[in-house]
């Protein structure tokens, strides 16, 4: 009995040791937790601080970027963005991390949790993401002389402020502004590794609407309440291809109005072929118009080139259809004046002659010693009107002689004129028109 217990406090003796050495080493790890372990490096990654940046206290860290656009997938003016798929890749030097040799490792991506990043963002982004297919698309590069590349692979969209005034022979400029989040210009500084040649991609870019004509690169400084940031700014200009607007809007625009003309060679007196032609034209022009905005912000504050020309044909085709409509009416009001001019004159010829036979039954009826009528010398100046009647005969005259004036004496002349006037009037408004928004 005594030899059993004996044993077993023996027993409980040794666990009780050896929990006490597991406990030290779970301790021990736990403790460097946040510090570098590499198979092979151990004097390299010994007191290593991931949460301290290099030279923490001392100089700032100078981290020089370089940018690969893969593509720009989308650029929409209606949200005033882009969207690109860029390799981001930063460089910079950590003295902790130098190692003897000139050999270069390039490590797995999931350690790049074990070592100091900068907290680069990309500003004036509305939403961005990291690739992860089939793992994350990220690559750590150590080199010797502690120098580390860290790249990524990034989808962004970015906002891009558009002056749309000129839409669609517009030229708009795009930036992508990157920067730190926490540390300040006393702490970390950005610059380009190769000045423009840092940026690579944008040349090659096939857009479906636009050209990359240029671009070039800066370092700002942005001012903020926490601090002064240094700032990375990748300008470039896109500028529109107009063919495509031209095929589809311009050109069907331009024969609109030209089909608005054929009803100057068609009588006045085809009443049906020309409202239907004026009519068609209106209504197609208004469809060409509301399909032309459908796909741009629904905004007031821009006129595009793009509403200007459409609503100059518009002009013209209504113009055509209001020409129509005048000349169609000077040709009814100058048949009913032809009609009223006959009628007066029969109304004339009639009171004459009733006149005319009322004198002679009285004078064959009644006889005076010492009058005698004559119906040839009749003097109708003697007549008298009231005060009223001459002010509506002089209103209606002065009435008539001012629409005389736009009445239009022969309307076939407005065909005749609007023939020659409307193309004419049409070119000249086109000459302005390209020259001042392709030109100023």
């Amino acid at each position: 009995m005594s030899s059993g217990l004996l044993l077993a406090f023996a027993c409980l003796g040794v666990l009780s040791q050896r929990v006490r050495v597991q406990g030290g080493q779970l301790r021990t790890e736990v403790g460097r937790s946040d510090k570098l372990s590499l198979p092979g490096f151990d004097n390299l990654t010994a007191g290593y601080n991931k949460f301290l940046r290099p030279n923490f206290g001392g100089a700032p860290v100078q981290i020089a970027l370089t940018l690969d656009i893969a593509s720009i997938s989308s650029i929409s003016e209606s949200n005033m963005d882009y969207t690109a798929t860029i390799y981001l890749r930063q460089r910079w030097t950590d003295p902790r991390l130098v190692f003897e040799g000139n050999k270069s490792f390039t490590l797995d991506a999931r350690l790049v949790e074990f070592l100091w990043v900068p907290d680069t963002y990309i500003v004036e982004s509305k939403k961005s993401f990291l690739h992860e297919v089939t793992v994350g698309n990220r690559l750590v590069r150590l080199f010797s002389n502690g120098t580390v590349l860290y790249a990524l692979r990034i989808t962004t969209t970015v906002t891009c402020n558009m002056d749309l005034s000129k839409y669609p022979m517009d030229t708009q400029t795009c930036k992508l502004q990157l920067e730190s989040w926490g540390y300040d210009g006393s702490d970390v500084e950005f610059t380009w590794l190769r000045g423009n040649d840092s940026v690579r991609g944008l040349e090659n870019l096939r857009l479906a609407q636009y050209t990359v004509q240029r671009y070039f690169t800066s370092v700002a400084t942005s001012q903020q309440e926490t601090g002064n940031y240094t700032r990375l700014v990748l300008q470039f200009e896109l500028r529109r291809n107009v063919l495509y607007f031209i095929l589809e809007t311009y050109v069907p625009s331009t024969f609109l109005v030209v089909l608005s003309w054929v009803s100057f060679w068609i009588s006045l007196d085809s009443v049906p072929a020309r409202t239907c032609i004026g009519v068609t034209t209106v209504l197609s022009m208004t469809t060409l118009m509301i399909g032309s905005r459908t796909s741009l912000p629904n905004t007031n504050c821009f006129i595009k080139a793009i509403d200007v020309y459409l609503g100059i044909c518009f002009s013209f085709v209504f113009g055509a259809l209001v020409e129509y409509a005048v000349a169609h009416y000077s040709s009814l009001q100058q048949v009913a004046a032809k009609d009223r001019g006959a009628e007066k004159e029969v109304e004339e010829v009639n009171i004459t002659n009733i006149i005319n036979s009322s004198i002679s039954s009285f004078k064959g009826k009644i006889s005076f010693a010492s009058i005698e009528i004559s119906g040839d010398n009749i003097d109708y100046s003697d007549l008298t009107m009231k005060a009223s009647d001459k002010f509506k005969v002089i209103f209606r005259e002065k009435v008539g002689r001012i629409a005389d004036c736009f009445t239009i004496r022969n309307p076939s002349n407005v065909d005749r004129y609007s023939k020659l006037l409307f193309p004419l009037i049409f070119m000249l408004a086109n000459v302005f028109y390209w020259a001042y928004y392709m030109y100023f």
